[in-house]
């Protein structure tokens, strides 16, 4: 290179660094503006990203449910058709009928995962049952006696307690009879 380049681009390096005061100050204004601009952006961006995934989250769920709803509508309506048959049917053929339309109803529980608990018997457990009441019972302490309601568990998590009647431990006493009639009758037998 020739010495008169070298020293136009040294002349041009200090022209760009000796700026004036003002010349700095409407750089830093119009780079302030550019920052506030791009920030204003992103946050509407980001506003409408939210709204977005918002709105597709609530349709998500309400299509979720489309599908199981669908299926609940086949069982009412075969529920339906067994309430209100064209012709008459026997017995035993609407007992088929009817344990067809359970089979199908807990056909489309099995598919979303949910799943009865099973209590009779069973040590009674907080997380899974609900206790009702404490009956005397033939069962030993803390042994569940009856079911009142059945429970439900989805995806192993209980989306419904099992009501439960639990064994207090003691054993049912033989009923006594409450006057002389009801004595002199359980004598004579």
């Amino acid at each position: 290179m020739t010495k008169k380049k070298t020293e136009k681009k040294q002349e041009i390096k200090k022209q760009k660094k000796e700026l004036s005061l003002e010349e700095k100050y409407l750089n830093l204004l119009a780079e302030n503006a550019e920052f506030k601009d791009k920030w204003i952006r992103s946050a509407a961006e980001f506003e409408n990203f939210r709204r977005r995934s918002i709105s597709e989250k609530s349709d998500w769920i309400r299509n979720a449910t489309e599908r199981i709803v669908l299926e609940l509508c086949d069982v009412v309506d075969n529920f339906e058709r067994a309430m209100y048959p064209e012709v008459e049917k026997n017995r035993e053929a609407y007992e088929k009928g009817i344990e067809l339309i359970f089979q199908q109803l807990d056909g489309v529980l099995k598919k979303e995962s949910v799943k009865k608990i099973e209590a009779m018997g069973e040590e009674f457990d907080p997380q899974f049952h609900e206790a009702l009441v404490h009956i005397p019972s033939e069962l030993e302490d803390n042994k569940i006696v009856a079911v009142i309601q059945n429970g439900y568990t989805m995806n192993s998590k209980v989306i419904r307690p099992a009501r439960v009647a639990v064994s207090n431990g003691e054993k049912p006493e033989e009923i006594k009879p409450k006057n002389k009639k009801e004595k002199k009758k359980k004598n004579k037998v």
